[in-house]
């Protein structure tokens, strides 16, 4: 892994939130990259619970400034960025006050889900590849973590398919059991072909729920991480007939030496 350049896309990553597969599986993994000489870059969304004065988040200017449009609004886009303790590693954060200046991440106070999820998830994907053109930094390995982050391998794969800065980039989708119950807002797939996507790029949207987004992100990847036992078992079913590099769910005791052999061997190797 030395010298390649790895890009940690996820919805949660310790220690700005608290320990969940997820967050603890996107740290380790940029930690184990990173110090087998890698680079790295990690993008999470700033959520409004994070405390940006423990974790010293600070607004970078040459980043921030630009606005993307979200189903034809315009919403401004502000990067903030933050180096994890002892690790030598910086975290970059999406941010918007409209999307994530509210004190919680995808669910109020009795647990029901954001109705404006879906556009956060739009917001995120175009806010992480934007920022990544700006940074002007070629990832070889583009690796997705949290059903948040579920459509940035759509809209890379399609709507910024011709950027030449993601050519060669190979997309990693981890699969983990972090689930919601019901749906996103039904107008999701409208949002997105108004982007000017095609039907079947979208072809699972048409109910979007936690398996189908992660089937969406699974079709414009090139291989697939297990990151739980206990995935639906639909979503597992359709992991198991893709003509895909599949790495099964590893125990963490486990997991350094998976996820190398995983990247160098499967993904990097992919053509």
């Amino acid at each position: 892994m030395k010298d390649k350049r790895v890009l940690y896309v996820s919805s949660e990553v310790i220690p700005y939130l608290p320990e969940t597969d997820i967050s603890s599986t996107s740290f380790e993994a940029a930690k184990m990259v990173n110090n087998l000489g890698g680079q790295i870059r990690i993008f999470m969304p700033r959520f409004g619970n994070i405390n940006e004065r423990r974790h010293q988040l600070h607004e970078v200017i040459r980043l921030s400034g630009m606005n993307l449009v979200i189903n034809d609004l315009d919403m401004p886009l502000i990067i903030k960025v933050a180096s994890i303790p002892k690790e030598r590693m910086q975290v970059y954060f999406i941010d918007n006050e409209d999307y994530f200046k509210r004190k919680a991440t995808l669910t109020d106070e009795d647990g029901n889900l954001f109705p404006d999820n879906d556009e956060r998830a739009i917001f995120f994907a175009k806010g992480v590849i934007e920022t990544v053109k700006k940074l002007n930094w070629a990832p070889d390995i583009i690796h997705v973590h949290g059903w948040l982050s579920s459509l940035l391998p759509l809209y890379l794969r399609n709507y910024y398919g011709n950027e030449p800065l993601f050519r060669d980039a190979k997309i990693v989708t981890s699969v983990y059991n972090q689930s919601f119950d019901g749906t996103l807002d039904e107008e999701l797939r409208e949002k997105i072909l108004f982007d000017g996507l095609e039907n079947a790029n979208v072809k699972h949207l048409k109910t979007p729920n936690f398996v189908n987004l992660l089937k969406t992100a699974v079709d414009n990847s090139d291989a697939v991480v297990m990151g739980g036992d206990n995935v639906p078992e639909e979503l597992k079913t359709y992991v198991d007939k893709i003509n895909k590099p599949v790495l099964p769910y590893t125990e963490k005791e486990n997991f350094s030496h998976a996820y190398q052999e995983f990247y160098d061997t499967k993904v990097l190797s992919e053509k």
